[in-house]
């Protein structure tokens, strides 16, 4: 509500093939334009593969999974249903805390004082208390060479600097790549 408060006039900037390739894609991902223009399909034969998924879909499906449900057959409660019972009561965020009992102290041990002192280390709110002098340390060719795969890793820089492209020729592998692709596709 309050983004365009204070909006002074803007600078207009030329449509450049760059706004105009944008403005496209907008337009290919936007949830209300997706279904215009849209053509006349292909049917499809009903496959077996098509009318298995169909099954599964409906056996996965959350509206249908209780339909012509029948009568069940009740089982006897064996020791090990009510371990697993007892055991998802202990786990339960809602019950574990209900009847606890008196709790027995233990002493401090040198193993439990290393381990509270490692995890102050590892916390990432104490991790910068306090901090003591450090030693600068020379940038070595490694450091650089690090820094650089660092860079051209960067999600930010990696667009920077593009050289051109050249094009490759669609190859059989490809296609056969494309293909399956095209199977796999849940659009499709």
């Amino acid at each position: 509500v309050l983004y365009k408060e204070d909006l002074g006039t803007g600078t207009p900037t030329p449509v450049t093939p760059e706004i105009e390739r944008v403005k496209r894609n907008q337009e290919h991902i936007s949830s209300v334009l997706y279904k215009e223009d849209l053509g006349t399909g292909t049917p499809t034969p009903v496959t077996p593969e098509v009318e298995r998924v169909k099954r599964n879909q409906e056996h996965i499906s959350s509206v249908l999974y209780k339909e012509n449900v029948g009568t069940g057959t009740p089982t006897p409660v064996t020791p090990e249903m009510e371990r697993a019972k007892r055991n998802q009561e202990i786990c339960s965020s809602v019950l574990y805390k209900e009847n606890i009992g008196k709790a027995t102290p233990t002493p401090v041990t040198p193993e439990m004082e290393r381990v509270k002192r490692n995890q102050e280390i590892i916390s990432s709110v104490l991790y910068k208390e306090n901090v003591g002098k450090v030693t600068p340390t020379p940038i070595t060719p490694e450091m650089e060479r690090v820094k650089r795969n660092q860079e051209i890793i960067s999600s930010v820089l990696y667009k920077e600097n593009l050289g051109r492209a050249t094009p490759t020729p669609i190859t059989p592998e490809m296609e056969r790549v494309r293909r399956n692709q095209e199977q796999i596709s849940s659009v499709l």
